[in-house]
């Protein structure tokens, strides 16, 4: 990925000041001396005005070689080109650190679990990070994914993982045992899987699309939610689209919410299905998929318990063909005391039901198969694990629904070839729009060049042509003189200028650039650090 180099650590200075006393602490091992420069002599490092300059003893010279015809760069130097160019020629990273449904546990999870409510917090906790300069977090039921532009890869990851530890509770050892990380054009790859539905539970889902609609929107205005991650997430947004639009991907495909209803069919008697007794916990957008789903599958009552009646009554309205029945939460127990089966999908950060609360339930009767059965599609869970304990009673989690998915595999397979087809077009797109954003502060400082001797002449002008001229004669001479600049510009502008679409376009573009870099000694490694590391002191001071 071809974007501004950044200097990935403490100020260079510092860096390179430590090392060289780190040298200097093992000079009798590896020969190197440091002592202050003889007068007459040019020192070739100096801070607080004290010359320094190390020299090898030539006593202690290895593997032979002459001391008179040894490098004439001394041993400082050496460190200081190979610190700075150990940190230059990392580059700025797209970053993703994920725990997902395949990789780690729901009891994780939810720990881990940030409402969207605390996303543009978490984005300036992130980005208040020494090494983070963007970042975004996607957290659904399935998955809880941090994304991240980085000045250094293995810095920003250690920093965030150190971060969603002190957020979750969890031990940095536990979380390296289930995340995992991507990187750059993989990290791309993979947010446009799970836009397109590929990296779902069910294949093809939409309610994933939405969620990442979700992220743009409460990122608009965050600071930190930056140009290259707001650019990733707008363009996921897009992939889902097309996938969904040019793929059949979509037909037949299911939410956690269709899953979930499929999962209590596929554990009740089929004779049972249009008798059990439906139960709702939670009347948000999960619980109104439960009960949208329950609809099709040719459910005609339903009881849902809620904080209060007014989205109950909004579920009602919109959805005609089944019996809705609310009741407030504290009879919540009564209502599982007559339910089959129970959909849990609340924002509760506690257990709704334990083991404690269900035994003193009345058992279910045998035409439903003897046992109550918890669908539990929330995260955090609602429901205690230890309630499958009991012998009149099931837990099912989001974990659980990969049983729901079993089937029609080579189906699946085919559609999602046809979706990697899309997905590998679009993130050639988006690498070569992201390339092209390295072209944007050599078209600053190119201009900004222009414009110091612009003025610098200008003024030299004004003061040969004395102080009776008119401020007419002087703005017409400013005008002429912008005018010159913006015409000599127009040409190396518009081959800075790219849009990303073609390839050859884009080479020749960062050519030009590398050109123009070279010829106005516009950009130089040193400036880059000192201007991405001016940047993080001023925003963590602020």
């Amino acid at each position: 990925m071809a974007v501004s180099r950044a200097f990935a650590g403490a100020k260079l200075e510092t860096l390179l000041l430590s090392n060289a006393a780190t040298a200097a602490s093992s000079s009798a091992q590896i020969g190197i001396s440091c002592k202050p420069a003889q007068a007459g002599r040019r020192a070739p490092a100096r801070r607080g005005g004290c010359a320094i300059r190390c020299e090898v003893a030539a006593s202690d010279v290895l593997v032979g070689v002459n001391s008179a015809s040894s490098s004439s760069l001394s041993a400082l130097e050496q460190l200081k080109t190979s610190a700075a160019d150990r940190y230059t020629k990392e580059r700025s990273s797209i970053v993703v650190i994920g725990l997902s449904i395949h990789t780690t546990p729901v009891e994780m999870r939810e720990k881990l679990a940030i409402p969207e409510a605390e996303w543009p917090r978490a984005i300036g906790e992130l980005c208040g990070l020494n090494h983070i300069e963007e970042a975004a977090v996607l957290s659904t039921c399935n998955r809880m994914e941090i994304y991240v532009v980085a000045l250094s890869q293995h810095r920003g990851v250690k920093e965030v993982t150190e971060w969603m530890s002190k957020t979750s509770g969890i031990p940095v050892s536990e979380l390296c045992q289930h995340r995992f990380l991507l990187y750059n054009k993989d990290a791309t790859q993979h947010i446009f899987e799970v836009s397109a539905g590929l990296d779902s539970l069910v294949l093809g889902e939409g309610q994933i699309l939405a969620q990442v609609k979700q992220v743009v929107k409460v990122g608009q205005g965050v600071v930190g939610f930056g140009r290259n991650i707001s650019g990733l997430f707008k363009h996921a947004i897009t992939v889902g689209k097309r996938v969904r639009t040019e793929t059949n991907i979509a037909a037949g495909a299911v939410s956690v919410s269709s899953a979930a209803v499929e999962l209590a069919l596929m554990k009740l008697p089929q004779t049972s299905h249009a008798t059990a007794r439906m139960l709702v916990v939670g009347a948000g957008k999960m619980g109104k998929l439960v009960i949208k789903h329950l609809v099709a599958k040719g459910c005609t009552k339903v009881v849902v318990v809620n904080r209060s009646e007014e989205r109950v009554a909004e579920i009602r309205e919109d959805l005609k063909d089944i019996e809705i029945v609310y009741k407030p939460l504290k009879e919540m127990l009564t209502c599982a005391a007559e339910a089959d089966v129970v959909f849990t999908s609340t924002a509760s950060d506690t257990l709704l039901f334990l083991k404690e609360n269900v035994m003193d339930l009345p058992p279910v009767g045998l035409d439903v198969g003897g046992l109550r059965l918890f669908i539990d599609i929330s995260v955090p869970r609602n429901v205690g694990s230890c309630v499958s304990d009991l012998e009149t009673a099931r837990v099912y989690n989001v974990d659980d629904l990969k049983e729901v998915v079993a089937a029609n595999k080579e189906d699946r397979i085919r559609k999602a070839m046809e979706a990697q087809t899309i997905i590998a077009e679009e993130s050639k797109q988006f690498e070569a729009w992201r390339d092209s954003l390295e072209t944007v502060p050599t078209i600053k400082k190119l201009r900004a060049y222009a414009e110091r001797i612009r003025l610098a002449e200008l003024d030299k002008c004004l003061s040969k042509m004395g102080d009776d001229i008119s401020r007419k004669t002087k703005r017409a001479v400013d005008d002429l003189s912008r005018g010159i600049v913006n015409k000599l510009l127009h040409g190396p502008m518009q081959h800075l200028r790219c849009d990303g679409s073609d390839s050859r376009t884009l080479s020749e573009t960062l050519e030009n650039m590398h050109a123009l870099n070279r010829m106005f000694s516009l950009e130089t490694e040193i400036s880059v650090l000192e201007q991405k590391i001016r940047a993080k002191v001023e925003q963590n001071q602020k």
